[in-house]
C-alpha cells in the first residue's frame, strides 16, 4: 500500500480539473517519490502512481510523457523494484498497448534485464516476447527483430528449454534478410550449436561449435570452451565417415572415457533405448571403427573384448559385438562383412576369401612395399657412387 502522504497527493492531483496543471503535479510527485521513498515502500508508491497516471481520468496522449519520465527513473532502481513496478506497468498497458507501444517495449526491456540479474530467465524471455514488433505504429527492422529473438533464445537456453528456444531461432532463419551484425551472427551460431547438442545431433553441433572456435574476435577462453564442446560432441556422435573426419582413429580406453564423462552435461549422459548411455554407445562405435583400421579381420569374441562388452541375459559378449557391427554395416557407417558361422568379421569392402578380396589386397600392399624398398636401395646406391666413386668402382669390379 502507498504511503499516506503519497496517497493524499495522488487524490489531490486527480481532483485537479486543469490538465496542464495536473501533468506538472504528476511530474513533481514522481520526483518526490524518488527522493523520499525506498525499498518496498518505493515499489508500492510507484504502483499507486502508475494506477493514477494510467487511469481513465488521464488520456493516453497525456500519459505518454509521464510514462517517459517513469521509464527514465525505472532504469535506476534495484531489480526487485524494477520487477514489481515494471510488471504492474505492462499489465496496465495491455488495454492501451497500441497507443503506447514504444513505452511498453522500453519497460519490457528493463524488466528482462531485471529478471536476468535475478537469474529468472524464463520470465525475462516472456517479458521480451510481449513486445509488439509487427505494428504499423512503430517500425522494427529485421536486424532489430533478430537481436530481440536472439536474446529470447539465449534466455530459454539458460533454462534448458530448447523447444521454445528453437521456435525463436527458426524465426531468425526465416527472416528475408541475413544477419549482418557480427555479434548477432556469433550468438546465432552458438545458440544453434547448443540446440543441436541438446537434441543429440552431436555431429552437426560439433561443426557449429568448431566454427565458433575459429572466430578470431571471440575471447580466447570462450574459443577454447567452444572447441572443447566441439570435441565432446564429436566423440558422442554416431560412428561413420563424417565423424571420422573430425576425430582420428584411436582406441579409447576405460580411464579416458571415465575422465571424459565427468565433463558432460546430463543430456549427454542420457540412457538410450537399448539401455546404454549416449557416451557408452558412442565409444563402442568409435572403437569398432578404430579396430577396423587396425585389423583386416577379427573374431567377434576378440572384438567384444576390445570394445569392453560383457555378456548379459541371453546374449554373449561376442553376439553383442556382432550386433553393433551388423547395424553399422547396414547403415553404411562401417565397411565389412560378417561370417556368422565362423564368428569372424572381415573389414573392408571386398569379400573374404575371394581372388580379388583380402588376398589380392595383401599382395598389392606387399608389392608396393617391395617396390618402395627397391627404390630406396637404388637411391642409396646412387648416392654412395656419387660421393665415393673409387669405392663404388672397386665394388663393381668385385
Amino acid at each position: 500500500m502507498a504511503s499516506q502522504k503519497i496517497a493524499a497527493a495522488l487524490a489531490a492531483i486527480e481532483s485537479t480539473p486543469q490538465q496542464s496543471t495536473k501533468l506538472q503535479q504528476y511530474n513533481d510527485l514522481l520526483n518526490e517519490i524518488l527522493n523520499t521513498s525506498s525499498g518496498a515502500e518505493l515499489a508500492h508508491d510507484l504502483v499507486y502512481y502508475l494506477d493514477s497516471i494510467l487511469g481513465e481520468d488521464v488520456s493516453i496522449v497525456s500519459a505518454r510523457p509521464l510514462l517517459d519520465s517513469f521509464i527514465t527513473a525505472l532504469q535506476k532502481f534495484e531489480p526487485e523494484v524494477k520487477i514489481k513496478a515494471g510488471q504492474h506497468a505492462v499489465t496496465l498497458l495491455q488495454s492501451r498497448a497500441t497507443s503506447a507501444e514504444e513505452q511498453d517495449a522500453q519497460i519490457r526491456e528493463i524488466l528482462a534485464e531485471a529478471y536476468e540479474s535475478e537469474e529468472d530467465y524464463s520470465s525475462a524471455a516472456r517479458a521480451l516476447q510481449g513486445i509488439n514488433i509487427d505494428s504499423s505504429q512503430r517500425l522494427v527492422t529485421d536486424e532489430a527483430k533478430a537481436k530481440l529473438w536472439i536474446r529470447i533464445v539465449r534466455y530459454y537456453l539458460e533454462e534448458d528449454d530448447t523447444i521454445n528456444a528453437e521456435v525463436f531461432l527458426n524465426r531468425i532463419k526465416n527472416l528475408p534478410s541475413k544477419l549482418e551484425d557480427h555479434d548477432s551472427r556469433l550468438h546465432f551460431q552458438l545458440s544453434q550449436a547448443r540446440i543441436l547438442d541438446a537434441r543429440r545431433r552431436f555431429l552437426d553441433a560439433a561443426q557449429e561449435y568448431y566454427n565458433v572456435s575459429l572466430v578470431s574476435s571471440v575471447d580466447e577462453n570462450d574459443r577454447l570452451a567452444a572447441l572443447s564442446a566441439a570435441i565432446r560432441c564429436a566423440v558422442l556422435a554416431p560412428a561413420g565417415p563424417q565423424r571420422s573426419r573430425s576425430l582420428s582413429h584411436r582406441l579409447l580406453n576405460a580411464d579416458e572415457v571415465a575422465a571424459f564423462s565427468n565433463k558432460l552435461a546430463p543430456h549427454q549422459l542420457a540412457v538410450t533405448a537399448d539401455g546404454t548411455t549416449v557416451l557408452n554407445k558412442a565409444v563402442i562405435e568409435h572403437n569398432l571403427v578404430a579396430a577396423s583400421k587396425l585389423y583386416r579381420n577379427i573374431s567377434v569374441d576378440a572384438l567384444a573384448e576390445i570394445l569392453g562388452l560383457q555378456a548379459s541375459g541371453d546374449f554373449s559378449a561376442g553376439e553383442k559385438a556382432e550386433e553393433y557391427a551388423a547395424r553399422m554395416v547396414e547403415q553404411n557407417r562401417l565397411h565389412g562383412r560378417i561370417d556368422q558361422i565362423e564368428g569372424v568379421i572381415y573389414f573392408g569392402t571386398e569379400s573374404p576369401g575371394s581372388a580379388s578380396g583380402a588376398n589380392s589386397a595383401s599382395l598389392r600392399q606387399w608389392d608396393f612395399g617391395v617396390q618402395k624398398v627397391a627404390e630406396d636401395v637404388e637411391r642409396i646406391a646412387a648416392s654412395i657412387a656419387e660421393q665415393f666413386p673409387e669405392f663404388a668402382a672397386s665394388r663393381m669390379v668385385q
